[in-house]
C-alpha cells in the first residue's frame, strides 16, 4: 500500500471516527456559567473550551484565573484552555493549578517557545500551540514534536461568530500531512466559525477537533443536537485528553 494511499486512509478514517468537539464558553449566558458548563457536557461535549482574552494580544478581554478554576469545580471533562494574552509564560503555573488540561499558547507572541511548551508538559498539562489565519503553518513546523496540538484559528482571533476563512484548509492539510509523516498522532484543532458544515471541510482536511460556541450554544434544536451536528456521523472520541 503506497504512502499516499495510507494518508487518505488515515484521513478518511480521522473525519468519520476520531471527531473530539470542544464547547467553547465564550458564547455561553455568562451570568448563568455553572449551568451552562454542566447542561453542555451532560449534552455530550468532549471538551470545555475557555478563551482568555487580555485586550492586547486580541482586542477583546473576556475571563481569567477565577473562570478556569470555576468550570473545573463544576465539570470533569478537560478544560481546553486557550491563551490570547501577552508573555503566556507568565501565567501557565496559574492556569495549570487553576486546572487546565490542556494550555494552548500562540506562536505569534513567545520567543521563548521552547521553554513555554516544555514547562507546560513539566506541569502535567498537554502543551498546544495556536497559529492565526495570516500565520504560515511552517512557523510551527519545527515544534511539532514537542506538543499534543496545533490550533488553526480559522477566523481573526477576539471575538466570537465570525465567519469561517476556507484560506485556513490548506494549512489543516499540510500540518497533517506533517503529522502523518513523522508518526506524530497530533491532535488539529479548528476553532472559529465552525458547524456542521465548516467542520466536516475541516475534519475532510485533517482536523479532529472542533471548538464551537455558537453552533452548540445557540442552535435551535438544543446543546446535544448542535454537538452530534459537529460530529456528522461520526463515533464520539476516545482520545479526550484526559489527564
Amino acid at each position: 500500500m503506497s504512502e499516499e494511499i495510507i494518508r487518505n486512509w488515515k484521513k478518511k478514517n480521522m473525519s468519520k471516527e476520531k471527531r473530539i468537539v470542544s464547547a467553547s464558553m465564550l458564547a455561553s449566558d455568562f451570568s448563568q456559567s455553572g449551568k451552562e458548563a454542566k447542561a453542555v457536557a451532560e449534552a455530550g461535549t468532549d471538551w470545555l473550551h475557555v478563551d482568555v482574552m487580555d485586550g492586547v494580544f486580541v482586542p477583546n478581554i473576556t475571563v481569567g484565573i477565577p473562570f478556569v478554576e470555576a468550570m473545573k469545580s463544576t465539570v470533569t471533562i478537560p478544560l481546553d484552555v486557550h491563551l490570547m494574552i501577552v508573555q503566556p509564560e507568565k501565567h501557565i503555573h496559574a492556569f495549570a493549578k487553576a486546572g487546565a488540561n490542556i494550555l494552548t499558547i500562540h506562536c505569534e507572541n513567545n520567543p521563548n517557545i521552547h521553554f513555554t511548551l516544555m514547562e507546560i508538559r513539566r506541569l502535567g498539562v498537554r502543551p498546544a500551540v495556536a497559529i492565526n489565519p495570516g500565520t504560515p503553518a511552517v512557523m510551527v513546523e519545527p515544534i511539532l514534536p514537542m506538543i499534543d496540538m496545533v490550533l488553526v484559528m480559522t477566523v481573526n482571533p477576539g471575538f466570537g461568530g465570525q465567519k469561517f476563512i476556507p484560506e485556513t484548509l490548506a494549512k489543516i492539510r499540510q500540518i497533517r500531512q506533517w503529522s502523518d509523516e513523522r508518526n506524530l498522532n497530533l491532535n488539529i484543532q479548528v476553532d472559529g466559525g465552525i458547524n456542521g458544515e465548516t467542520a466536516g471541510l475541516c475534519a475532510d482536511a485533517g482536523a479532529n477537533v472542533f471548538v464551537a460556541g455558537t453552533a452548540i450554544f445557540g442552535h435551535p434544536d438544543g446543546y446535544a443536537a448542535g454537538i452530534r451536528a459537529l460530529r456528522g456521523n461520526a463515533t464520539p472520541a476516545a482520545n479526550t485528553g484526559n489527564g
